[in-house]
């Protein structure tokens, strides 16, 4: 079958797109506004896109034609983490999926530990082996969309931090005590699956 996403309902394109591009890394972005409030949020809308310098990015939609939480923040202070998701984690990171009032902190909320940041002002999840400070240098909002489009958020990483637990020699990172959850269709996760190899020709 054949789809055009311009006459396609919106909640369509959505199960179709986000159900064959699987499994898609988490990124459990924790920034701040700048009366101090700390915000966390997951955005599945996420990636490394580069290690020249290390750059991420993530994707917040816009529901309604709204600003949520985390794109008003970063587009204030120009600042995030990125917090990676694990089996431990999962649950929490699902709490902090939840659509609260402005005021509200997500880190009290799931009941998670935040750390001061050794660059940035916004706080790290001390729940998770990794973090990603942030500094924004690129931002680009979708147009012709239908239902408030989204922004994606470009951020140079200034900051890594690995709990020596994940870490094996030569900054390779241990699969088995990372343990990191992506995100699938619906209400859907995965776990790390059987792992193959490929030697490139």
């Amino acid at each position: 079958m054949q789809f055009d996403p311009e006459t396609l309902d919106q909640s369509a394109v959505y199960k179709l797109l986000t159900g064959a591009v699987i499994p898609r890394p988490i990124g459990w972005v924790s920034s701040i506004s700048e009366n101090g409030i700390s915000n966390l949020a997951p955005f599945s809308f996420f990636n490394a896109i580069g290690e020249d310098p290390p750059h991420v990015m993530f994707s917040t939609v816009r529901t309604g034609d709204k600003n949520k939480d985390t794109l008003n923040n970063v587009m204030a202070t120009k600042q995030f983490v990125v917090n990676m998701v694990t089996e431990e984690t999962v649950e929490k990171m699902n709490i902090t999926a939840a659509i609260v009032a402005h005021d509200v902190d997500e880190f009290d909320l799931a009941g998670l530990t935040p750390v001061t940041s050794v660059k940035i002002r916004p706080f790290r999840v001390a729940e998770s082996p990794i973090h990603f400070e942030c500094e924004l240098v690129h931002h680009f909002a979708l147009e012709n969309h239908k239902n408030g489009g989204a922004v994606m958020m470009v951020g140079k990483v200034v900051m890594m931090h690995f709990d020596e637990s994940v870490l094996l020699e030569n900054h390779k990172v241990n699969m088995e005590t990372y343990r990191p959850v992506s995100r699938l269709a619906g209400a859907n996760y995965a776990k790390l699956g059987e792992v193959f190899s490929i030697k490139r020709g």
